[in-house]
């Protein structure tokens, strides 16, 4: 569904992405794993087309997506960010409904609230909720908003930026039990950025690694344990001796 060749970035003498190669098949769910500030959130921005790459090709079911109509291709796609990235002076069932309001997914105004209540009842949410504002929810709340947002125009394509941020571990269990069932009920090619490794244990079919600007190791989660792999090996249980540098 996705393929990265080569892409590179840089930011003045910062190169952030130095030739990233990835392949995403079509209806898996990827889990690209790294310390903070290794480039994930860039790598998402530039397969968004919101950051243009430097060099490299980015293919979406092999086109290149340079060459895409924005629309169409952005109609594609879900997210859920980071902080929520919720309008704070829209109630929760606009923002849900947010895309479905406008531009070439506009639904009529009924319709669109109809689609909205019925995802935020899909992550748990009761329909009452829709008429709040998002300052009255709580944080873990605000996630579900996100991802009935993410999900509320049926995308192929869903991105998750570190979807347990800010949340309690019990709260960061049931965000990644949404997720994974989400993902599977729609068919959806998903791709997550996160250092939270109970998140990747329970969303990933497939893990890579982000280093250094390059993928370190990329395979199925269930060699995550058993590749030898010194980066992956450090990262995944945190150990302070290893090739990753400890910022200090």
């Amino acid at each position: 569904m996705i393929e990265l060749i080569g892409v590179t970035k840089s930011f003045g003498s910062n190169r952030v992405l130095q030739g990233i190669d990835l392949t995403v098949p079509s209806g898996e769910s990827m889990v690209i794993i790294g310390g903070s500030g290794t480039g994930k959130s860039v790598l998402l921005k530039c397969i968004l087309g919101l950051v243009r790459p430097d060099g490299g090709r980015i293919l979406l079911d092999g086109a290149d997506v340079r060459t895409a109509s924005r629309d169409a291709f952005l109609a594609r796609f879900g997210m859920l960010f980071q902080g929520g990235a919720l309008f704070d002076s829209l109630t929760v069932w606009q923002n849900v409904a947010f895309r479905l309001l406008r531009g070439a997914l506009k639904r009529p105004k009924a319709e669109a609230r109809e689609i909205a209540i019925e995802k935020l009842r899909r992550v748990g949410l009761r329909p009452e909720v829709a008429d709040l504002y998002p300052a009255e929810l709580s944080g873990g709340m605000q996630k579900r908003v996100g991802l009935a947002r993410a999900i509320a125009a049926e995308p192929e394509i869903i991105f998750f930026d570190e979807p347990t941020t800010g949340l309690d571990p019990i709260m960061s269990g049931v965000i990644n039990e949404l997720i994974r069932e989400i993902v599977t009920e729609m068919g959806a090619t998903a791709m997550t950025i996160t250092h939270d490794m109970s998140s990747v244990r329970a969303i990933a079919d497939r893990v890579a690694m982000l280093h250094d600007g390059v993928i370190k190791w990329t395979g199925p989660i269930g060699e995550l344990d058993r590749t030898e792999d010194p980066y992956v090996q450090q990262f995944i249980h945190g150990r302070a001796e290893g090739p990753i540098a400890a910022i200090r």
